[in-house]
């Protein structure tokens, strides 16, 4: 009875992560739209993101795409995601938090996004999302900026 529910229910604890893929997801943007728009803005981020997901929900990412300013960017990260609702078997409502480096912002832009000093900035993303069977989307809320719609496909 003292053991954690995870260990009760007969699942592996969620630390430490362990180091097996359970599924990767190959992502892209669908549709992005700025807050407070500025003539500048580039509402067209043509991202391609590869996660690797571990059995207990850990991730590890990395996503390249334009940024607000049409610059090339990467963005480097871990997280986890976390069931929210599943309304059917294979339907999944979660959430998601990651938190990694973003690089790209440069130039007149750099100070666009805190703590960028030398192109690379700490940054942390939450997001809601879908999985369907092995379709998954996400809305992703970056700062107070603006949001993305992203879809991808799990192999």
């Amino acid at each position: 009875m003292l053991a954690p529910p995870a260990l009760r229910a007969g699942q592996n604890p969620i630390w430490p992560p362990l180091f097996e893929v359970d599924h990767v997801l190959l992502q892209t943007s669908l549709y992005t739209r700025h807050f407070e728009p500025e003539p500048d803005h580039n509402d067209q981020q043509d991202l391609i993101g590869l996660e690797l997901h571990n059995p207990q929900r850990w991730l590890i990412g990395g996503a390249r795409f334009l940024n607000s300013f049409d610059q090339e960017a990467v963005y480097l990260y871990a997280g986890r995601e976390f069931p929210l609702w599943e309304p059917r078997d294979n339907l999944t409502v979660r959430a998601k938090l990651t938190a990694g480096l973003l690089h790209g912002y440069r130039g007149e832009h750099q100070d666009n996004i805190p703590f960028n000093r030398y192109g690379t900035a700490p940054a942390a993303l939450p997001s809601l999302g879908l999985q369907w069977g092995r379709f998954e989307t996400d809305l992703i809320a970056f700062g107070a900026a603006g949001a993305m719609i992203i879809g991808g496909i799990r192999f």
